[in-house]
Order: structure tokens, then sequence, then C-alpha cells
């Protein structure tokens, strides 16, 4: 079983051959790791575990899967991209592989240049990739011009095609099992970690490949941490518990996020905090149109905030877009001339933090831009926040 779609790798491997071409550039090397994974993931559907690693592209078509031997035999079962050379650099520290061929980025340079004179070399990542890394890679390509090609890259993931929507639309409506699961954990007595495993359980048992980030399980003042891990923390009557978890279906993520009493039934300040951020919600999905920018979304959803007296505890915007990451550009946010574009998968963030009487608090759910306006990728979950409270 492999999560890579052949015709997308072939689509995607063809825009970086026009982005080196445009830029009169021969190579990309474009580095991912297990936390940094959406790079790499977009061309192989593939991540190594303990190594680190890169994708090469050269301008003649050219590809390859630079990593570590550790990593070699799964990718070579399982990503799209399957030839593959190994460096020390990516290498676990001081582990010993006696039998695999290690080479450096000089053998590379001299391998590459039988093909093609290699004089420009274009990097993705370079805000994730370790110095070690970069100054090996600077080192093995010498005398080469070296340049930052990461926000071209990136900007290949802002508009998905209909197979990326289809697989964040099946991890959007994974997380209502999910939700569904959690929420019947959440009572007086029981831990943070039994809510959480049960969302992953959920998941992984309907074909969630991993998650992208770890489940979020925070009551009382634990929610305060704006992404609370679950630790095992007794939950209480009289608290709320701040709820999230991410699943990936063929490395898409969805995610939800809701804010629910531990004893069953809001307080009535509980209860009036809930009703604003969904009103929050709400405007901003109005707000969710092709051509609006950043600028606008955020504005639109803080005249609410200011009304209700939150900004002081407000920490993150209201809309980011979604993809291989659950979190990913552009932001928009108060500051943003990003601009809605069909196509983009957009959460819908509504959230504070450090309220003196409420802790923290998140509601939050998935969209596609649409011509008509955003749609939810799971209607279910938002008509459970929209209506949660009568």
């Amino acid at each position: 079983m492999a999560y890579f779609n052949k015709a997308e790798t072939e689509a995607r491997i063809a825009k970086v051959k026009k982005l080196l071409a445009d830029t009169s550039t021969d190579v990309a090397v474009i580095y991912f790791d297990e936390l940094n994974v959406a790079n790499g993931w977009y061309l192989t559907g593939w991540c190594g575990q303990f190594e680190k690693g890169a994708v090469l592209v050269g301008r003649d078509g050219t590809t390859m899967l630079l990593g570590g031997p550790e990593s070699e035999p799964f990718a070579r079962q399982s990503s799209a991209i399957s030839d593959t050379r190994c460096f020390k650099v990516f290498m676990v520290p001081d582990e010993e592989y006696p039998l695999a061929t290690v080479i450096g980025f000089p053998e590379l340079f001299a391998e590459l240049n039988k093909k093609f004179p290699v004089k420009k070399v274009g990097l993705v990542g370079t805000t994730d990739m370790p110095y070690a890394v970069h100054q090996d890679l600077v080192k093995g390509f010498e005398g080469c011009e070296i340049v930052d090609l990461t926000d071209e890259y990136l900007k290949f993931r802002y508009i998905k095609s209909d197979w990326e929507i289809e697989q964040a639309r099946a991890a959007t409506r994974l997380c209502y099992d999910a939700y569904k699961s959690m929420s019947e954990k959440v009572k007086d007595g029981a831990k943070e970690y039994e809510v959480a495993a049960a969302g992953e359980a959920v998941c992984r048992a309907r074909g969630a490949n991993g998650f992208a980030y770890q489940t979020i399980v925070g009551s009382g003042i634990r929610s305060n941490a704006v992404v609370p891990t679950a630790t095992d923390k007794v939950m209480k009557n009289g608290e709320m518990v701040m709820l999230g978890i991410a699943p990936r279906i063929n490395g898409y993520a969805g995610t939800f996020g809701h804010t629910i009493p531990v004893s069953g039934a809001y307080t009535p300040e509980q209860e009036k905090c809930l009703r604003d951020m969904i009103e929050v919600m709400k405007v901003t999905k109005d707000m969710l149109k092709i051509g609006n920018s950043g600028r606008q979304i955020d504005a639109a959803g803080r005249k609410l905030y200011d009304k209700g007296g939150y900004l002081k505890y407000i920490v993150c915007p209201f809309a980011h877009t979604m993809g291989l990451k659950e979190a990913e550009a552009p932001f928009f946010g108060p500051n943003s001339d990003d601009v809605i574009q069909k196509n983009m998968v957009v959460n819908i963030d509504v959230s504070f933090f450090s309220h003196p009487t409420l802790n923290g608090l998140r509601v939050e759910t998935c969209y596609v831009i649409t011509e008509n306006g955003a749609e939810p990728l799971c209607p279910e979950f938002e008509n459970e926040l929209f209506n949660y409270i009568k």
C-alpha cells in the first residue's frame, strides 16, 4: 500500500521542472524530515523514519530521493520516487551501516554533471534545513550559484486538485467520528489521555496514515496552552476541556476544534462565550469568498471580538489554509494581502486564551472554497458547532 497518486506526482514534478526552467535553475533540492514532512511528501507520498532527507529534481526530469540507509528499503517500497542515494549527513549521527553505499554531495554533483551541466541549484525548505545539511550541500556543489526556491515551491500547494480536496474531505469527516468518541470519554474523574486514545483509535481503525499534530486535550487551566497535548490530568466538573485531532488520509490533514463542559452542561458564562465564538465563525465563513484578502477576513471577525471584550485574549487569526500540514500558508491574518482562491482548503479557527475565568477556548472546522463561497468538508460537524447551543 502506498499513499501517493501517480498522476498527481507526475503533474507536480512537471511543475518543479517548469519552475527550474523559469528561473534558469538546473536542479532543485527539496529538504524534509519527520517534523517537516510536507515538502517531501508533496512529490513522494512518503517520509522516512529517524533520518532526514531531500528530493532532487533535475531540469531534464531526473528525480532522486536522497536520504539514509535505514530508510532506503522503506522508500523503495512506498515512495513515488524510489531511485535512492544515501548520505552521511542525513543519517542518525554515529549510526553505522557497513553494507550500505554512502556517498557525499561531491559524488552526486559529479553524477549529475554527466547528464547536464549543473551551475545553479535551488533549495526548498531553507527555514527547516539544519546548518550541517546546508553546509554539506553548499560544499558539495562548490562553484554553483545557490538560490532559495522555497516560496515559489510552497505556492504549488495553495490551490488543491480535486483529488487533494477529496483526501482533505475524508480526513475531516474522520475527525467528526473521532470527536464523537472523544466527547463520550469527557467526564468527571477521567484522564485527558483516555480522551485522546479514543479519538486516535477511531482514526487509525478507519484508515488514517498518521496525524498532523499531537492530539489536543486540555482541561481547565491547561486549555490556556493554545495546543495542549493530553496528559494524565484528571478532568473535573466545572471545567471545560479543549479538544482537537488531525488525522491524515494519504498525507492530507483534517481537523476539528471544540471546547465542551466536563459536566455535560455549560455554565451561563461558558454558554455565552461559546455562542460569541460561533458567531465569529459564521461571520468569517461569510467572508471566505474568492478575492477577499486576509485583512478583510480578519477585520470582520475582529469587530465581534472587540464588541465582546475578547481582543486582549486573542492569539491566532481566524483563517488559514490546510493540506499536507494542518496549518500552512497562506495565513489570512490582519496584515495579510493573500486572497481567497477557488479550491483552497481553509480552516476557520476561532479561539482565545488566558481569560481570567474561562481559560482557553477553540472552535474549528474546515472548508473548501467554491464559486459560491465556503463549503464545509464535514457538514455534520459544522452543524454540531453552529447548533450546539439552542
